[in-house]
């Protein structure tokens, strides 16, 4: 079997990042999920995104983590996307980036606020960051760690993962999710552009208050709710 369809959904996850200019260098990983064949697929570790071609993808059994096509290592963020995979099994994919203001919410341990109504339009509510990791869970399973207080902060604060198709690790960097790589990548780069947004508001206005429910709703809703009517109608 050669996973062929899936290597090539995930390779072209991988080189939107990079070419959203979200993933500089090796600093990053998409992944995507096949879950009648139980499988997980993901970039290689340290290759950068010039040299990765479809076949270089990685693909491992989604209850162990083991390889079962390819011949590369995975990426060391790999236990990370096989907690987020096995606890929501609507997820199809996942990113991982480091992109810049995104990044500076995580490190500053700062949810992201729903300041307007682009960020509405794509998660209901800020965009959360979970609590940092202590010194044994770093000593430890850091990578299955960080999986593990992505779940607990989702859980702790009751989010859906599906109305908040991302979250800033604290100290790290975003992960986002959806229900393909290409869907994860899309709210890979919706994050990064409302965090750029979120800090220029603040820099501008730093006692400025998000937006009122009924707006956050609204414009969430008419994309994703019950009776959403933003785009065309598919068959």
């Amino acid at each position: 079997m050669t996973y062929q369809d899936l290597r090539e959904s995930v390779w072209e996850a991988n080189m939107g990042l990079a070419n959203a200019g979200l993933a500089v260098l090796t600093w990053g990983n998409a992944s995507g999920v096949d879950r009648r064949l139980g499988v997980m697929a993901i970039k290689p570790s340290g290759v950068p995104y010039s040299a990765l071609h479809a076949e270089d993808i990685v693909v491992l059994a989604l209850d162990t983590g083991q390889t079962v096509d390819g011949a590369a290592r995975p990426s060391s963020d790999t236990p990370t996307h096989l907690e987020i995979y096995r606890a929501w099994p609507e997820i199809g994919g996942v990113t991982h980036t480091h992109s810049v203001h995104a990044a500076i919410f995580a490190q500053a341990m700062r949810d992201i606020p729903c300041f307007g109504t682009t960020h509405a339009d794509a998660f209901h509510g800020p965009v959360p960051t979970t609590r940092p990791l202590t010194e044994e869970e770093i000593r430890g399973e850091y990578e299955a760690n960080t999986g593990k207080v992505i779940l607990e902060c989702f859980a702790a604060r009751d989010i859906v993962p599906a109305e908040a198709p991302g979250v800033l690790v604290a100290q790290h960097g975003p992960f986002t999710w959806g229900a393909t790589p290409m869907k994860a990548l899309e709210a890979a780069v919706t994050l990064e552009t409302i965090a750029q947004m979120a800090l220029s508001c603040l820099a501008l206005n730093p006692a400025l208050a998000p937006i009122p429910d009924y707006l956050l709703d609204k414009h969430y809703l008419r994309k994703h709710g019950p009776g959403a009517y933003y785009g065309q109608k598919t068959a």
